[in-house]
């Protein structure tokens, strides 16, 4: 897999929640960090996500948005 994006996040599928159209996907990258992404059913099926399968969280954006209290 190539890709323009520098943020490629190698893990686990740890759950896959699928409702009627979109599916919350859990992605388990070690270290207790999770990252929660929603994607459509059909993108699900496209991949072949199933939990214990290794995916790749990519994260490209223009604006990172950062707060503090």
């Amino acid at each position: 897999m190539k890709l323009s994006a520098r943020n490629k996040l190698a893990g686990t599928v740890a759950s896959i929640d699928k409702g009627a159209v979109n599916s919350t996907v859990q992605i388990d990258l070690g270290g207790g960090t999770i990252v929660t992404a929603m994607i459509t059913n059909a993108s699900v099926e496209e991949l072949g996500l199933e939990v214990g399968k290794t995916a790749y969280a990519v994260v490209k954006a223009s604006d990172v948005i950062v707060g503090a209290d």
